[in-house]
């Protein structure tokens, strides 16, 4: 049951069905999964450790509002494990995660195209995944996979994707990424991926203003 909750729960805050800020009730999550308050206060502590919700003594569990300095040091963490990625996929030449990039971008290509935001922005997830997948490395992923939910990256993509002229961008991008790895360049692959990975950061703290988030006065702080 415990493990229940806590899936359903991350997913819901990853994909942002309850957003930063929002309150979590033990009791009203109880009556919903049908079980005791001991599996959801057990799923939350969880989730706190992941990094997706702050529990608060005598106040309340809330969904995690990450301030622009936490969100600016997951995307350079994001930046530094995907550069690796790619390097490492470069070395391995024609695995099978390259025909399923190629098969990506061919539909990113179409989907741009007739500006279907929300599509491509399911496909650059795919994409960054595919990469990941491809270092084959499990230990890179399992932090990867980590950080991604603390970044509630689903939320973020749809917000770095909001700004004028940054889904073409991004669609060229990705690639010339998919470019310098078929050419086993790993050294520019992994540069032009720390780039695009900082493009991403700053179109998502240009769409993403928190007042006061960056530890001034009179904000949420970090």
């Amino acid at each position: 049951m415990q493990a229940r909750v806590i899936t359903e729960m991350r997913e819901r805050i990853i994909r942002g069905d309850i957003g930063p800020g929002a309150p979590l009730s033990e009791i009203a999550l109880a009556e919903e999964f049908g079980v005791s308050r001991t599996p959801v206060r057990e799923a939350l502590k969880q989730l706190q450790t992941e990094g997706l919700v702050e529990i608060r003594p005598r106040v309340g569990t809330f969904v995690t509002t990450p301030s622009r300095r936490e969100i600016t040091e997951l995307f350079e963490m994001k930046e530094l494990l995907e550069g690796a990625a790619v390097r490492l996929l470069a070395r391995r030449g024609r695995v099978a995660e390259i025909d399923l990039l190629e098969r990506n971008l061919r539909e990113a290509g179409e989907v741009v195209a007739r500006d279907d935001r929300k599509r491509y922005a399911a496909l650059v997830q795919e994409f960054h995944d595919l990469l990941i997948a491809g270092a084959d490395n499990s230990k890179l992923e399992s932090h990867y996979r980590m950080l991604m939910n603390q970044l509630a990256y689903s939320r973020l993509v749809d917000t770095s994707l909001s700004r004028p002229g940054r889904t073409p961008q991004s669609d060229r991008e990705h690639h010339r990424v998919l470019e310098l790895i078929l050419e086993k360049d790993g050294d520019s692959a992994e540069q032009v991926m720390r780039e695009h990975v900082r493009a991403s950061r700053r179109a998502v703290l240009a769409g993403l203003p928190i007042p006061g988030a960056d530890g001034t006065p009179g904000g949420t702080g970090a």
